[in-house]
């Protein structure tokens, strides 16, 4: 083999790896925020237990936004609470479709101040998985979670005295729809 052809062959090679490192520089992405809490990124439970109320009470405030690609309404039921450390909590959010055809959409969330993030945990989410609504369909969307106790030993985050959960509909195209 001579030079040229190395060269040529090692080019190659280093443009596939690098393809190969931006497609899955997302994915690698998603799961470092989620083991650490990296930008406000939540935490899902293993169990379906909450490690119980510490005594301390912290604000959280619920937020709803949807993409305007997107025909629903949605929004919470209560905008904040106050909860207990440790203790298992509920939140209702309800979506509507507006609009005359079936629609689905996936939901993006973060909490605020990012440093909550790693202590803020999702027992059960609608966020978890596709949601499709039928022409005028409204549902009630449940989020079971807790914040962590360990919150109160860490000193970037022990002062936090309110948390915003936040989430973004965004529409999924659907094979077949035309989108």
């Amino acid at each position: 083999m001579n030079r040229n052809t190395r060269t040529a062959l090692l080019a190659a090679l280093l443009v596939c790896g690098m393809t190969g490192l931006a497609f899955a520089s997302v994915p690698l992405y998603r799961i470092f925020c989620q083991v650490t809490g990296f930008g406000g990124t939540t935490q899902m439970a293993v169990g379906t237990e909450a490690p119980g109320a510490s005594g301390r009470m912290i604000s959280v405030r619920f937020d709803a936004n949807t993409s305007p690609e997107l025909p629903w309404r949605f929004e919470p039921v209560d905008t904040q609470r106050n909860v207990a450390v440790g203790a298992r909590n509920i939140a209702l959010y309800t979506a509507r479709n507006l609009s005359t055809r079936p629609a689905v959409g996936t939901a993006t969330f973060n909490v605020t101040p990012s440093q909550a993030g790693q202590y803020f945990t999702k027992i059960q989410c609608f966020c978890f998985t596709e949601q499709r609504l039928a022409p005028g369909q409204e549902v009630s969307m449940p989020v079971v979670y807790y914040v962590d106790p360990a919150i109160m030993n860490d000193p970037s985050a022990r002062d936090i005295t309110e948390i915003t959960l936040s989430y973004t509909f965004y529409p999924v195209d659907q094979p077949g729809s035309g989108s």
